[in-house]
């Protein structure tokens, strides 16, 4: 065992450090990708007309959901987290419809005009800038959408039906980015098609006209239910962060590995804002050994170490247990 942590020890000075505290800055990234699944529930009114077994006609709808796709994001780091939704919670059709009817069966398509409601947001946090960044888009967007469905009229004036339609609103994007001195800096962009596909089950009322029965011919009203899957939505991000925040009062869960010869301890720990496993010093140390290799950040007041003047850098718990593995890292 001992043998292991001198193996990473050396590894840890043998990579390559920084030798000033503007050369140590952190650069993060990371990307996402989601999508949704989501009940599906309106109403709907149309008028058919009838030649023959021709069946043609015109139907609005209008549906609740829920598709939010959601993305948490951690970049590579190991400070900023990022995280985004997708959101469609209405939408609405006007189709025209045709279909061939035999007996009480109509099987039918459809297709027209599409809207509903688009909200794409995101936002970032970098708890040791400190800095965060937030933004998003929301607006009554238009597509298209086509389907099809069969009816069967269970009695002269009640149809039930199951439907499909492949809805299209578009897309939306955007991109932000905020810096300041320190320096660190965030940016984002995220997009979304807002594509979705519905399955419902229906039922309607039909009012045929002058009373006539057993035809598919007048207006029609009723409600729907099922269910709705898609909107792909994806993020991109990238930071820059100051040196790693190396103050003892951020830090939990500190275990001591090892001690130096000039008396420093390397230590493992987690930031109190991550499950992320980290192998360094703790600055109060650094800075009663090594004053000059530690310096005060004056917008929160946390101690930050230059793993350059100590002559090592800062590793990852698995670049630890490699190194001690004595694998190349």
């Amino acid at each position: 065992m001992k043998l292991k942590v001198i193996f990473a020890i050396a590894a840890m000075f043998a990579m390559p450090v920084s030798s000033a505290f503007a050369q140590a800055l952190v650069f993060g990234s990371g990307s996402n990708s989601a999508n949704a699944s989501s009940w599906a529930g309106g109403a709907h009114a149309g008028y058919n007309w009838q030649s023959s077994s021709w069946v043609y006609g015109v139907e609005a709808d209008i549906s609740g959901l829920r598709l939010n796709s959601a993305m948490n994001t951690a970049l590579t780091d190991g400070i900023t987290t990022a995280n985004a939704n997708a959101d469609i919670n209405w939408y609405g059709t006007v189709r025209g419809r045709l279909g061939w009817s035999q007996g009480p069966v109509l099987f039918y398509g459809s297709g027209g005009l599409a809207y509903g409601r688009v909200v794409l947001n995101s936002s970032m946090n970098m708890p040791t800038g400190p800095l965060s960044l937030s933004t998003q888009t929301s607006s009554v967007k238009t597509g298209w959408v086509a389907g099809g469905g069969i009816d069967y009229m269970w009695s002269p004036n009640v149809i039930v039906g199951v439907q499909y339609q492949y809805v299209d609103l578009g897309s939306a994007s955007f991109s932000s980015a905020v810096a300041i001195a320190g320096p660190a800096s965030l940016g984002q962009s995220a997009t979304t098609h807002a594509q979705f596909q519905v399955v419902t089950a229906g039922i309607s009322w039909l009012f045929s006209p002058g009373g006539a029965r057993g035809g598919w011919q007048g207006l029609y009203a009723g409600g729907q239910v099922g269910g709705a899957w898609g909107n792909d939505a994806s993020a991109v991000y990238s930071s820059v962060s100051p040196p790693p925040v190396s103050d003892v009062r951020l830090k939990r869960d500190v275990v001591l590995l090892a001690r130096l010869d000039n008396g420093l301890g390397l230590y493992r720990y987690r930031y109190i804002w991550s499950d992320a496993v980290y192998v360094g010093v703790m600055a109060q140390e650094v800075a009663l050994l090594r004053p000059d290799a530690v310096v005060r950040n004056a917008l929160d007041g946390y101690l930050r170490v230059d793993y350059g003047r100590l002559g090592f850098t800062l590793m990852t718990w698995p670049q630890w247990q490699a190194a001690a593995r004595g694998e190349r890292i």
